[in-house]
């Protein structure tokens, strides 16, 4: 069968990011369908460059990898368009958004199916479905309108094991033209090694994909790839896109000394808990083999919301404090980032982790602070019921979702959260651009060695000590002026 894979843009400023999901499915593809790969973000015109692939292929079917947000933002139009002008193709949704929303998605006339989950080996066996025949109640994960409007889904696929899977096929992108100059080197490309998370955070959409489990590529497979990355495309950096890479410590220090004549720096997600039983030795590999910033959840800076969260036991919050600690003396740079304004009491929580991220910064001045604001995951646990008993509700369409407001709220910016107060969204906001005033980013030596970092602590030094954020105007205009943007923005 011939289809066409299609990665929608994530942002608007042109920023390349490998296509990692759609390598994933075409490593599965390779020998068994014909398929084209379209990079919105690679694309100056991603309709045309849509258009043309389906056409001139013959393309029966459209696959559509979605993100909410900006990708969300990209791919309704696209998908009604190319809908339009070829009605016959079968447009397949996959990804973060359709697996939690799937009967919104399928709800919109020009969406045919839905694959809910890790949906590789799904897809193959939706492919099949659709050459051979067959019932689409054997298809796992996959989601499906019944009798008119009905919408119905499997249940959830089993999550591949990304050791049995075949490896990406790179020669189907220019891999090079997506190495970023970032904070870890001036050639970063990035790698997804494994697969979930064994943790049940109340807050996290992962869960409801993985139910707890995690599955990793070998160490040896891992290192591998960052070995092909910089012997074939001269990757001096890799970024691990993994929701948790360091699960297992062995496997962390097997990769780290494999590694380790590569000379490359790298990044990954981990649980702070989860570090801190590492030993001292395994630390000084990861930081001899070039690990420089490690993000991890803190989330907040109250005991009693991270035990709502099933985020950590006692004295979670000052296990934070620990890691920041910790990693200062290895020269790592932790990233943390905070969820503020989480019911049932949002001024209450937003104003103690304000308190607590000033505590962090005490530790380590280095630490990448990452603010949110608390947004609701479908029947994720006890938040989700006080969001509901609030009167939080999610939309029930698609042109809702992609409406400015929701676009905000699935980018954690707060937009449509009831009990959110105007009031306590500016002051979160204002608070960051103080405090990153103050301890500008490490990330961009440009501003941290120069004067210009002079200049922001100076202007902002008076609004820290005495915690008067509110209109930091003078502040804003300095940050326009000098180019200033963190890694949330820019990249590790």
């Amino acid at each position: 069968m011939k289809l066409v894979l299609y990665n929608p843009r994530s942002n608007g400023s042109g920023k390349r990011i490998l296509p990692l999901s759609l390598l994933a499915l075409g490593a599965v593809l390779e020998g068994r369908h014909e398929y084209t790969i379209v990079d919105g973000n690679a694309e100056r015109e991603p309709l045309a460059a849509l258009d043309r692939a389906v056409r001139d292929s013959g393309a029966r079917v459209l696959a559509m990898t979605v993100m909410p947000g900006p990708q969300l933002r990209d791919a309704v139009p696209i998908a009604v368009e190319l809908k339009r002008r070829h009605p016959g193709v079968i447009i397949v949704w996959g990804g973060y958004f359709p697996t939690q929303h799937y009967e919104v998605c399928l709800r919109a006339w020009y969406v045919d199916y839905v694959v809910r989950g890790h949906g590789e080996i799904s897809f193959l066996q939706l492919l099949d479905l659709l050459e051979r025949g067959g019932s689409e109640a054997d298809v796992p994960g996959l989601a499906y309108r019944v009798t008119g409007d009905a919408v119905t889904s499997n249940a959830m696929p089993p999550i591949p094991d990304p050791q049995e899977l075949p490896d990406f096929p790179y020669h189907r992108v220019p891999v090079g033209r997506y190495a970023r100059d970032s904070f870890l080197g001036r050639r970063t490309l990035p790698h997804h090694s494994s697969y979930g998370c064994p943790f049940f955070c109340n807050f996290c959409a992962v869960v409801n994909m993985v139910g707890g489990r995690w599955l990793p590529q070998t160490a040896e497979r891992t290192a591998a790839v960052a070995r092909y990355l910089h012997d074939q495309h001269g990757a001096d950096a890799v970024e691990f896109y993994d929701n948790n890479f360091f699960v297992h410590e062995a496997r962390t220090v097997e990769f780290a000394e494999r590694i380790q004549d590569l000379r490359i720096g790298w990044w990954g997600e981990a649980r702070v808990d989860t570090l801190l039983r590492y030993r001292p030795a395994s630390w000084q590999a990861m930081a001899e083999s070039g690990l420089r910033m490690v993000f991890m959840g803190a989330e907040s800076g109250s005991n009693e919301t991270l035990k709502r969260m099933n985020k950590g036991g006692t004295a979670a919050a000052e296990k934070t404090l620990e890691m920041a600690g910790r990693m200062r003396s290895y020269g790592i740079v932790p990233e943390f980032s905070f969820v503020l304004g989480n019911p049932p009491d949002p001024d209450e929580d937003t104003n103690r982790t304000i308190e607590f991220i000033r505590k962090v910064k005490r530790v380590n001045s280095r630490a990448e602070i990452v603010m949110y604001v608390y947004t609701p995951v479908p029947l994720a646990g006890d938040l989700y019921d006080a969001a509901v008993a609030q009167g939080f509700t999610f939309p029930e369409s698609l042109d809702e979702w992609v409406s400015a407001d929701w676009s905000e709220f699935s980018q954690r910016k707060g937009a449509q959260i009831p009990w959110l107060r105007d009031a306590l969204r500016t002051r979160v906001r204002t608070f960051e651009r103080v405090l990153n005033a103050y301890y500008p980013t490490v990330t961009d030596a440009r501003v941290l060695r120069g004067p210009l970092c002079w200049i922001l602590r100076t202007f902002s030094s008076w609004r820290y000590h005495l915690r008067r954020y509110e209109l930091p105007l003078e502040l804003q205009l300095l940050e326009k002026f000098v180019g200033y943007q963190r890694p949330e923005t820019r990249g590790a």
